[in-house]
């Protein structure tokens, strides 16, 4: 698929084929892919975790999924929680602090203000972005979601995953399911360029 198609067709998907996983190889590519993303200092300052057996799936979605009432089903969980595979990318902050207080870099106090933006999450941001394009090119659907601020320790707790590391987010993957639709979102409509560009000066 030409990278103008793969851009184009990529939208967020939220229902799968519980039938049908991800091929490993197809697995190791979205990973192989995610891990080329730009990061400052060359840092690489992510982790992902990689689960696809039913019980590490059920697993997240315990830890992370909201209470709802009883008798009070979400239909979206119901359609994600189909995804075969789900990844989830993580940032650490220590990381580039430690790395920047290398010679070639010198700000030997690593003090976070040096930074205008955490640039952690947003390497690992674009990471996450290679994931959803990758599966795209390989006939997959996708999605980015968020792990909720206050389930974040339970998160970690249930995978053992150290402090230092934060989720930005989760990709679902796999193959789209009969009850996929296009978000109502999409009604909005895409901001045209002349709206969002500023050439020269605002």
């Amino acid at each position: 698929m030409e990278f103008a198609d793969v851009v184009r067709r990529r939208r967020m998907v939220r229902d799968y084929d519980p039938d049908r996983p991800v091929p490993p190889e197809v697995r190791e590519r979205l990973l192989e892919h995610a891990v080329r993303a730009p990061s400052a200092g060359f840092t690489q300052g992510w982790a992902f975790l990689v689960l696809e057996s039913p019980e590490e799936r059920e697993r997240f979605w315990t830890a992370t999924a909201p209470a709802r009432p009883a008798g009070a089903p979400d239909a979206w969980l119901t359609r994600m929680r189909r995804a075969p595979l789900l990844v989830v990318p993580m940032s650490d902050e220590s990381a580039y602090l430690a790395r920047y207080a290398e010679p070639d870099k010198g700000w030997t106090d690593r003090d976070r203000a040096r930074w205008p933006v955490p640039y952690w999450d947003v390497d690992t941001g674009m990471a996450a972005l290679l994931v959803l394009l990758t599966a795209v090119d390989e006939g997959l659907g996708a999605c980015f979601f968020g792990v909720p601020g206050d389930r974040v320790d339970a998160f970690r707790a249930a995978f053992g995953v150290p402090e230092a590391y934060r989720p930005v987010g989760c990709v679902s993957v796999g193959y789209p399911g009969p009850g996929d639709r296009r978000s109502p979102s999409l009604r909005r409509g895409r901001r045209p360029l002349d709206e969002t560009v500023h050439r020269g000066r605002w």
